[in-house]
Order: structure tokens, then C-alpha cells, then sequence
């Protein structure tokens, strides 16, 4: 059964057979038949949490996007349109510029400047913007370092000398910064006209489809044709959830906290949770509970367990926070999330953690999956106590992820391939080898974190189906030789704990 819930894999492979298909194409083409044209893609970063809001608060200065750039609500994170570029089908690298720009402007505190041209690029591993201050325009100037993924998303960083310099504080230099994604901006296709014919043709297709398979064929080789297969049956509208996961980075402010600031402490995860790589998110499996998409409500609980430890005196430790059988519950457009909290030796069961709030109030099943993305999370009262008074009740914490199979049969979309489990992977200074992973030291992420170093896959082939997007796939399939340049560009200090909270 785990192997029908790891899609990526599938349409990994799936790729990797029509590049074999396609090796003759390859073979006839120059070496620059390696880059492949990319277009429509979307960068989304928030330089660093407690920067926003050192710059609409003790600044009381503002954000303002430009040319299709965009902020998120409540001082969130941007987004960089129209991103172009290429992808080298060999090194497994992208390149990429985007559209829009960012003013960050406080009368205050005397500053001005703009962020254009943002650019990031896989291989080095980097994401640079030209800089404008006081009249001046700098090109290129190197941000952050990126903890590149294969999937491109919710990559870690870490912010460059350069950037304590644009953003006006050298604490800012080697701080975690935001998570990074690089998306393409999907487009709705018209449904494709069925075939009149029903006989296969007789030789591979030389035009690659640009739709490849979302779900691999269970079909053994010798059983009765797929097309006298009867159709599977849809989950009932209510039932038992099968399994599951709950993906939830508690506060990326936090982590950092522990980790990398003065806390100087480690994570641990345990009990089947994973820590995705960087000090990134936590993902809860083995989800149960019921489902009714009709009433549009959902109680789902987890497996595993978080614990946080900081501030280490003689062995004893000031900070030490456990984390365990999260429960998320749904009913319409509002939630709850709640957790045992273990703090200091002092147990509660059941603790509500944070109010949640879906994009829609409507519950409703893909492929006998239920999936909630970027669910809103907000701090109560109950939760600002478990966290020692740290945030305030009503603080935004990290999005809450969550995704459940209603039948055996049904594919989750798989966890991050860099995450960190029982083989105690390690971020920082402290190699972890507990039960479970461990994210410690005082140390710093660079990028090759995960024995990644820019490539976005990591063997010949096998083609990143779900960061490059199908069109992009299909043409390193074919052998397409395009050589598409990337978009080049067109013809006074913060409080210092505020760049380490």
C-alpha cells in the first residue's frame, strides 16, 4: 500500500521511460540541446518574518508591490510573477528570473529601497534581486542561499553579508531566512476529446504527451487488458479516514529560535514524524479519525511527536517542549488544532494550540483524498501558555497542511524526499542520533544540506516532473534543443533582536 501514496515517484518514472524513448532525439541534438525553455513560474518569499514586521512596526514603515508582485495578507510573504528562464536536462539545474518589484520605504527610520529582478538559480544554489538605495542600483546582489529541494518548495535559506547590508543590520547575515518556492503557475486545460479509435497504435508516439500519467498502472503483466477493468468505486461521502499525514512547521520564528538563536538547543522528532531538511517543517503520519464531506467535517489524529530543547545549563534545560497526538478538526470554514503539551515535566491532554480556517468552508474529496493546504493557524490562549508566553494569543503561526486517503487505493501526495526520520538527520552544528531526527547546534544550513548541491535530481534521468511542471518534462523527452537565455534585467538601522527573533 505505500507505494500507491507516493505520486511524485510514479510520475518520476513515468518521465524517465519517455526520456529513454526519446534518447535517439537526445543523441542528434548539440550539447546546448540540454536547456530547456521555461515559462509561467512564481516565486514566493518573505526575506524574513521578523524583518516585516521590524518594518511595519517598530518602523512603521510599509511594503508596496509593484509590477505583479504581490504581498499576503496580514504582512505576509511575496510573490514574483511571469518567472522565465531554463532548465538543463543533464545537471538537473534551473535557472530563473521573475517580473515585479518591491518598495520597503520607512520615513521614520530614514530608509528607502526597492528589490527588482529577482533571479534564482538552482545551480548556485543563490536567489539575488537588483537593489536600489538612495538613487543607486546594484545588480544581481546575492540574498540568501538556498537549500535547493527537488520539488522547489518551502526550501530553506539563509540570508548573505549582502543582505545585512540591504536590509540595514548585520545580525541579519547567516540568520534563517523565509522558506523559498519556485512554482509553476498552473493553467486549466480543456478536457481532451476522447479517441474514436480503440486500437493502440502499433510503434511509440514520437510527439511526447504533455500530460503524463498521475497514477502509476497496478496492472501485473499478463492480467486481462486495463480497458475491461471495471472503474474503482468512489469513497462514500462519509466514512473512516485510512491514513494520512498532517504537515505543520509549529513557527518558522521558533524553530529559528531554537536552533540558531540564543536558545542554542536542538529539535527532535520521534514516533514515525519527520523534520523536513534546513530546520524545516514537521510532517505527522498515520492519520485516523472519520470524515463526512456532506456536513463538510473532518477529525483526523496523528502519530509522532516534536520536542524542543534551548537553553542548556549544567544539563538542565530552561526550554523543553513536547509535542504529541495532534488532532486537527474541520466543520466548514473553522477548526481547532490541538496537542498533549509536555512542558518542563508538566503534562495536558488535548490542549487547543490554534484556531484554524480553510480557504473553503467546502469539504470535498480528489481521488478519494481530502486535501487542505496552507490552512490559516492562529495562536490561543491555551497555546500561548504551552509556548511559556513566547507569542501572544491571536500570532499567526505556520500553515497547516493536511491530507487523507478515504480508500486503500488512494495516493497521498508524497512528503518532502529531504526530510529527516529515523536515521536522526541533522541540520547545524549537532549530528542527531536519537530516535528520530534531530535538528541542532548553533551552526548554519548551507546549500548543500541533504546532499543536495543545486541539483534538482538526483540520478541520469529521472526528470523533476513536479518543479519543472509536464511541458517541460515532454521536451526533455523529445530531445527539444532550445536554448532559452534567462530574463535578464530591462534597457537608519533595525533593532538587532529583531533580526534574530
Amino acid at each position: 500500500m505505500a507505494a500507491n501514496r507516493r505520486r511524485p515517484i510514479a510520475l518520476a518514472a513515468a518521465c524517465a521511460t519517455a526520456v529513454t524513448l526519446g534518447a535517439t532525439a537526445l543523441a542528434a541534438t548539440s550539447a546546448s540541446a540540454a536547456e530547456v525553455p521555461l515559462t509561467g513560474y512564481e516565486l514566493t518569499w518573505g526575506i524574513k518574518e521578523s524583518y516585516r514586521n521590524y518594518v511595519t512596526g517598530m518602523a512603521a514603515g510599509a511594503f508596496t508591490p509593484e509590477g505583479g508582485a504581490a504581498q499576503a495578507k496580514d504582512n505576509g510573504v511575496f510573490t514574483f510573477v511571469n518567472g522565465a528562464g531554463s532548465y538543463d536536462s543533464e545537471a538537473h539545474t534551473v535557472a530563473l528570473g521573475f517580473e515585479g518589484s518591491l518598495n520597503i520605504v520607512s520615513k521614520p527610520h530614514g530608509f528607502e529601497l526597492a528589490l527588482s529582478d529577482v533571479q534564482f538559480d538552482s545551480k548556485k544554489a543563490t536567489v539575488t534581486a537588483d537593489v536600489t538605495k538612495a538613487g543607486t542600483t546594484q545588480q544581481d546582489v546575492p540574498l540568501a542561499e538556498v537549500t535547493v529541494n527537488r520539488t522547489m518548495t518551502d526550501m530553506a535559506t539563509e540570508l548573505t553579508k549582502e543582505a545585512g547590508d540591504v536590509f540595514g543590520s548585520s545580525a541579519y547575515s547567516g540568520a534563517a531566512g523565509d522558506p523559498l518556492t519556485v512554482l509553476e503557475k498552473k493553467t486549466e486545460s480543456p478536457d481532451p476529446t476522447p479517441s474514436d479509435s480503440t486500437t493502440p497504435p502499433t510503434t511509440p508516439s514520437t510527439t511526447p504527451s504533455t500530460t503524463p500519467p498521475v497514477t502509476p498502472s497496478t496492472t501485473p503483466p499478463g492480467s486481462p487488458s486495463t480497458s475491461q477493468t471495471s472503474e474503482p468505486t468512489e469513497a462514500p461521502s462519509k466514512g473512516d479516514i485510512l491514513y494520512g499525514t498532517l504537515g505543520w512547521g509549529v513557527k518558522q520564528s521558533f524553530r529559528t529560535y531554537v536552533v540558531d538563536g540564543v536558545a542554542k538547543g536542538k529539535i527532535t522528532v520521534s514516533g514515525g514524524a519527520e523534520q523536513a531538511s534546513g530546520n524545516g517543517t514537521f510532517t505527522f503520519p498515520d492519520a485516523t479519525g472519520t470524515y463526512d464531506t456532506d456536513a463538510d467535517t473532518l477529525k483526523a489524529s496523528f502519530k509522532g511527536s516534536v520536542n524542543f530543547k534551548g537553553h542548556e545549563d549544567n544539563g538542565s534545560y530552561g526550554l523543553d517542549l513536547t509535542l504529541s497526538d495532534l488532532k486537527a478538526e474541520i466543520d466548514g470554514g473553522s477548526g481547532k488544532l490541538t496537542a498533549d503539551v509536555d512542558s518542563l515535566g508538566e503534562k495536558s491532554a488535548d490542549v487547543t494550540l490554534a484556531k484554524l480556517k480553510p480557504k473553503s468552508a467546502d469539504l470535498t474529496a480528489e481521488d478519494d483524498v481530502i486535501t487542505l493546504d496552507d490552512v490559516t493557524t492562529t495562536l490561543t490562549e491555551a497555546g500561548a501558555k504551552a509556548f511559556g508566553g513566547f507569542y501572544q494569543a491571536g500570532a499567526e503561526l505556520d500553515p497547516v497542511d493536511v491530507a487523507v486517503a478515504l480508500s486503500e487505493d488512494a495516493e497521498l501526495p508524497d512528503p518532502d524526499p529531504t526530510s529527516s526520520s529515523g536515521t536522526g538527520g541533522s541540520t547545524g552544528g549537532t549530528t542527531g542520533g536519537t530516535t528520530g531526527g534531530t535538528t541542532g547546534g548553533a551552526g548554519t544550513t548551507g546549500s548543500t544540506s541533504g546532499g543536495v548541491t543545486g541539483g534538482l535530481a538526483s540520478t541520469g534521468s529521472d526528470v523533476p516532473v513536479g518543479a519543472l511542471g509536464t511541458a517541460a518534462a515532454a521536451a526533455v523527452a523529445a530531445g527539444a534543443g532550445v536554448v532559452f537565455a534567462v530574463r535578464r534585467r530591462r534597457t537608519t538601522n533595525p533593532v538587532t533582536d529583531a533580526a534574530q527573533a
